[in-house]
């Protein structure tokens, strides 16, 4: 076994089975690094799983199955990984999906809101005390945030939902997630950042029913490939010039400003608030 394997970094992936996810995942795996992922669909997670392999089959990549838009699931999977791994170098939130009808999880929250928000917010914070010095945090936001605002009184989006406002919302509360994250993070050598990995043609939304689903489809034909969306991501989990960098939002590996609604750190702070009371997981704050 080589020394880079030995001393390969581990980086642990939500949604890794398909588009961006996958390709990060791949990349990775090929410049040495050592790949844990999550996935809910085992026919796909054993197919991603021999890709990694075949990469480099002495890595000791693995898989956990998991429903990330179940609470006592994303807890269960961080405890599984946290149980096994002594050190993660990366954490990549990529998990995500679109729904055009307003779907309950079984612990009562928006499905949207559930997985693309509360599965990042609870992972990487059962994940705390695995993160090695250094390490960093990565988490997949969209331009799409700029058309969200959020209604502290209705987050589960109870009225008038649509499919599209919802995510929208979600890709807002990654935005909030990471500059709370990076706050508490501060007087540490982890960071947190997000990024937008553009209009990308994968398995995205192929269910989400609804003339959404349609429009999808077509505008597909025109969307970057899921190897141009990956860049972004692939840069902020390794990239030196941004080893020091945190609280960034970033599209086209360059940090850029968000929406003022996504700056904003009074929200930031209530959504972890609500997020922590919600799902029973907290970061402590040390930078109060």
């Amino acid at each position: 076994m080589s020394e880079a394997i030995l001393n390969a970094p581990t980086v642990v992936i939500t949604g890794a089975t398909s588009g961006v996810g996958a390709v990060a995942a791949e990349t990775l795996a090929s410049r040495g690094a050592r790949i844990i992922f999550t996935a809910r669909d085992r026919t796909r997670g054993l197919a991603t799983l021999a890709r990694l392999r075949a990469i480099e089959p002495h890595a000791n990549h693995s898989v956990h199955y998991a429903d990330l838009s179940i609470i006592a699931q994303m807890k269960r999977v961080a405890g599984e990984i946290a149980g096994i791994e002594p050190q993660i170098d990366v954490m990549i939130n990529n998990a995500g999906m679109m729904t055009n009808r307003r779907t309950l999880t079984e612990d009562g929250l928006e499905l949207t809101f559930a997985t693309n928000h509360m599965s990042y917010f609870v992972l990487t914070s059962q994940l705390r005390d695995r993160f090695a010095p250094g390490a960093r945090i990565v988490s997949t936001a969209s331009a799409m945030h700029t058309r969200g605002a959020l209604n502290f009184d209705d987050l589960q989006s109870t009225r008038n939902f649509s499919g599209m406002r919802a995510y929208a919302n979600s890709k807002l509360c990654n935005i909030l997630f990471t500059r709370e994250l990076a706050r508490r993070l501060r007087g540490t050598t982890i960071t947190a950042n997000c990024f937008h990995p553009g209009f990308v043609a994968t398995r995205f939304g192929s269910s989400s029913g609804g003339p959404f689903e349609f429009l999808l489809r077509l505008g597909k034909y025109f969307a970057s490939t899921p190897r141009q969306g990956a860049q972004t991501m692939i840069y902020l989990a390794f990239a030196p010039e941004v080893a020091e960098v945190s609280g960034g939002y970033f599209a086209n590996c360059v940090a850029v400003d968000p929406s003022p609604a996504a700056r904003d750190d009074a929200s930031a702070k209530r959504l972890w608030e609500i997020s922590a009371k919600l799902s029973g997981v907290d970061w402590p704050d040390d930078n109060r």
